[in-house]
């Protein structure tokens, strides 16, 4: 899985405030429906809640994949983002998140998502590629920072 072929520049969110995880996920899903007219704000937002409920996407060493499938969406869509400050996300070590993956995928999309899920957790699993997001200052930065390793 090449990350460009999900993750475009006007998807990248660079130390913004999150506040809590469902402070962060209502955000992020107003942003993502601002950008796509086929996206429901309100049904990503509920969908990733959803699948939050299922047990918590945060991976540890504080990073999260919040992931969900959602009908009316028509391609694999990311978006990344980093915190100003870390936030509580219930991930699996209980240390704070500031990296976080949004994965939206279509609903028929399955073998898909799970092949995506798998490419993400391994990237991120990498220390250096962490560390060279937690450094970035802007959106762009980010993205090309992203898309480069």
């Amino acid at each position: 899985m090449e990350l460009e072929e999900i993750l475009t520049p006007e998807r990248c969110f660079c130390r913004i405030e999150g506040f809590s995880k469902k402070r962060l996920l209502t955000r992020v899903s107003g942003l993502l429906g601002g950008l796509f007219t086929n996206l429901d704000e309100t049904e990503v937002f509920n969908s990733m809640m959803a699948r939050e409920q299922l047990g918590s996407t945060g991976l540890g060493n504080g990073i999260a994949i919040p992931h969900c499938r959602v009908p009316q969406c028509k391609e694999i869509i990311g978006s990344l983002v980093t915190l100003a400050e870390p936030i509580d996300y219930d991930a699996i070590d209980g240390e704070p998140v500031d990296i976080i993956f949004i994965l939206i995928v279509p609903e028929e999309k399955k073998d898909e998502h799970v092949r995506v899920l798998a490419g993400l957790a391994e990237l991120f699993n990498n220390p250096n590629f962490c560390h060279t997001l937690r450094k970035c200052q802007e959106n762009k930065q980010l993205f090309d920072s992203a898309i480069s390793l």
